[in-house]
């Protein structure tokens, strides 16, 4: 953190998590402060396993100390990729279950057009059981405001579901005239299938007929009687004291790093910022080793020339979360991890929220590791929130 944030704290840094719902300009983050009010918690767990049951029966037992869950789903063995069935939608009943929010750490980077598709089609289709994601922008600004067109556009068809009607006969024009949907939503496709069988004429001469087997996926309102529930009763338990997240998706912009060696300087890290504050209805705030919010390019890169300069104004506006790795305590009685030997420097919950002024500490091995790890998460829940009290009350 720079001096004058030392000297002169940002105002996000002394108001509580709820004080910080009024000033909020992203419907998710807004939810996010409030579900870590009511369950008292700043903690997100890196949920690093390698099977998908492994990820699911840990999120079953760690959910309730939780706030996030951060997942790497590209790294799972056995990952069901069912829309409707599958892990994300599993991951996605326990979320409503035990109120924690999906981070699919998925470390997006590319040109705009291949980050959409990689966002909200493929297999993962990751927009949909992902409330968070997060995003590498060395490919430029521009592919936060596409992976933002792409997830308004998800969310404008999210009231709807898919249903299905089969035809015979001969497709017209109108049946493919949704190019730009079928680009955008898997499940717009129209798939035409050929079937071809062979018959004698009246005189004897054999001719193909073709007929043409049109399957045709259209929108149908969610609350239709007609469509069939998917999931147990037992998928639909919502967390008491709070309502169910917004449907709205969010982004994390990854700002800086905590392994060593990280080349991201501050060049990078103020582009970042740039980048945040422009798109504000979309980006929640950074993956971050320190807090940003009123950050100045002085601060962070002073002979770095970029052509623009941000106002006192909008500096003071900032209210993004922000989320930082490489947490983890010490067992009872001794000193504090320094790293893994694989360039992973580690922090206490104290010195990242408390000292450096971050709002939500990611834990991963310093739980999942841990002989017990539902217990092992509350202790770093306890570590974490009396840290983010300490903070409140020291710039009081």
């Amino acid at each position: 953190m720079s001096t004058s944030q030392e000297t002169q704290p940002h105002w996000s840094l002394k108001q509580s998590f709820a004080e910080r719902v009024e000033s909020s300009t992203h419907p998710l983050t807004s939810y996010l402060f409030r579900l870590m009010e009511v369950k008292q918690s700043n903690l997100c767990l890196s949920a690093d396993v390698e099977h998908a049951r492994d990820l699911l029966a840990l999120a079953d037992k760690v959910g309730p100390s939780i706030v996030v869950l951060k997942t790497h789903y590209d790294l799972i063995t056995g990952w069901d990729y069912h829309p409707h069935t599958g892990t994300g939608a599993k991951l996605a009943a326990l979320a409503r279950k035990h109120g924690f929010l999906i981070f699919e750490d998925r470390k997006f980077v590319d040109i705009g057009s291949t980050v959409q598709k990689q966002y909200t089609a493929g297999t993962a289709r990751i927009v949909e059981w992902a409330h968070i994601t997060n995003a590498d922008i060395h490919a430029g600004e521009a592919m936060v405001s596409a992976m933002a067109q792409a997830a308004q556009k998800w969310r404008e068809r999210v009231p709807y579901e898919v249903k299905t009607s089969v035809s015979v006969g001969t497709p017209v024009a109108d049946q493919f005239a949704d190019e730009e949907a079928e680009d955008q939503v898997e499940e717009l496709r129209k798939v035409v299938t050929r079937e071809t069988s062979t018959t004698k004429d009246t005189d004897g001469r054999k001719s193909s007929i073709v007929s043409i087997t049109t399957v045709t996926q259209t929108y149908e309102p969610a609350d239709s009687p007609r469509l069939v529930k998917t999931i147990s009763e037992d998928d639909e338990i919502v967390f008491p004291g709070i309502e169910e997240a917004p449907l709205d998706r969010g982004l994390l912009i990854l700002a800086q790093m905590s392994s060593k060696g990280c080349l991201m300087d501050g060049k990078y890290t103020w582009e970042c910022v740039k980048a945040a504050r422009k798109n504000k209805g979309f980006v929640m705030g950074y993956v971050a080793q320190q807090n940003l919010n009123g950050i100045t390019k002085e601060a962070l890169a002073p002979s770095y020339e970029d052509g623009e300069s941000t106002t006192e104004q909008e500096a003071q506006a900032d209210n993004f979360i922000h989320m930082t790795p490489g947490c983890k305590l010490p067992p009872p009685g001794e000193e504090a991890p320094q790293g893994d030997g694989l360039g992973q420097q580690y922090n206490t919950p104290d010195n990242l929220v408390n000292i450096k002024g971050t709002d939500i500490a990611i834990v991963g091995r310093g739980i999942i590791t841990a002989a017990d790890p539902p217990a092992e998460a509350e202790r770093y829940r306890r570590k974490a929130w009396k840290a983010y009290q300490d903070r409140r009350e020291r710039l009081a």
